[in-house]
């Protein structure tokens, strides 16, 4: 009888499978960032022209949306590049001046290459209670251990100290839930972001519906520990990202262009 592999062994098989199985997204990083926001406007994380999503170029510069361009209407061509002082580098227009937060956690946080901060309607619903984001479902572990909680906020978020506040608060996190706000996801690259802010929505609508009906129970630390590093291998979360890139490219390819 053939001696039967340990969970351990296992995984370990699977993660050697996914790295040469799984290629990587081979979109440039501006293609990426148009992606995001039209990933993201799919998932109901639109509010007008509130929110941003931002992607580092390098230490003094990162790419962002030009304010006046909703999420449905990014693409390629009106994305801009800025300084860490929101001076436009290359493309046409202004940055939201919102952005300037997004410059504190890049100076803070060298393992950050994208910032996605948006209000979408669950997240936005849980902040109001100044209640923090509980982790109780297996697909809400990619943010196990990952999310803190800012429960009162000063206002809009265009002034130095509230790019202190934020980044005081988020810490080592991967994820900030602002109270009366929003959500805050960084990541290492723009896949891993975009798929923290689509989970953390997820996360939100499932709390709400489950305070509804009672206590909820978060998972017990160890399994969702497991879960989070699964969840977010890199080829894992490339594969994933590159599934919703392809569903809003079904929608619409304009944002390509």
């Amino acid at each position: 009888m053939e001696s039967i592999l340990s969970k351990d062994e296992i995984k370990q098989f699977e993660l050697a499978k996914m790295a040469t199985e799984i290629s990587c997204c081979d979109w440039s990083l501006l293609e990426k960032v148009a992606l995001v926001c039209r990933i993201l406007f799919e998932a109901g994380h639109d509010s007008g022209l509130s929110g941003q999503i931002s992607a580092r170029v390098n230490n003094a510069e990162f790419i962002t949306q030009s304010l006046g361009v909703g999420f449905d209407e990014v693409s390629v061509s009106n994305l801009l590049t800025v300084s860490s002082e929101l001076n436009v580098v290359s493309g046409k227009g202004m940055p939201n001046p919102a952005n300037r937060f997004h410059s504190w956690i890049y100076a803070a946080r060298p393992d950050v290459n994208c910032i996605v901060h948006t209000h979408p309607i669950y997240t936005a619903a849980l902040s109001m209670l100044e209640v923090p984001l509980i982790v109780g479902h297996t697909d809400s572990c990619v943010l196990f251990d990952e999310v803190n909680f800012l429960p009162k906020w000063d206002g809009i978020p265009v002034g130095n100290s509230e790019g202190e506040t934020i980044t005081k608060a988020l810490g080592s996190k991967k994820a900030l839930l602002l109270g009366h706000h929003g959500l805050v996801t960084v990541a290492r690259n723009v896949e891993e972001a975009c798929i923290l802010a689509l989970q953390f929505e997820r996360a939100a609508r499932l709390q709400l519906m489950a305070m509804s009906a009672g206590q909820i129970v978060p998972i017990e630390s160890t399994p969702a520990a497991e879960a989070h590093d699964w969840l977010l291998q890199e080829n894992r979360v490339n594969a994933t990202f590159s599934y919703y890139a392809r569903r809003a490219l079904r929608v619409d390819s304009s944002c390509l262009s």
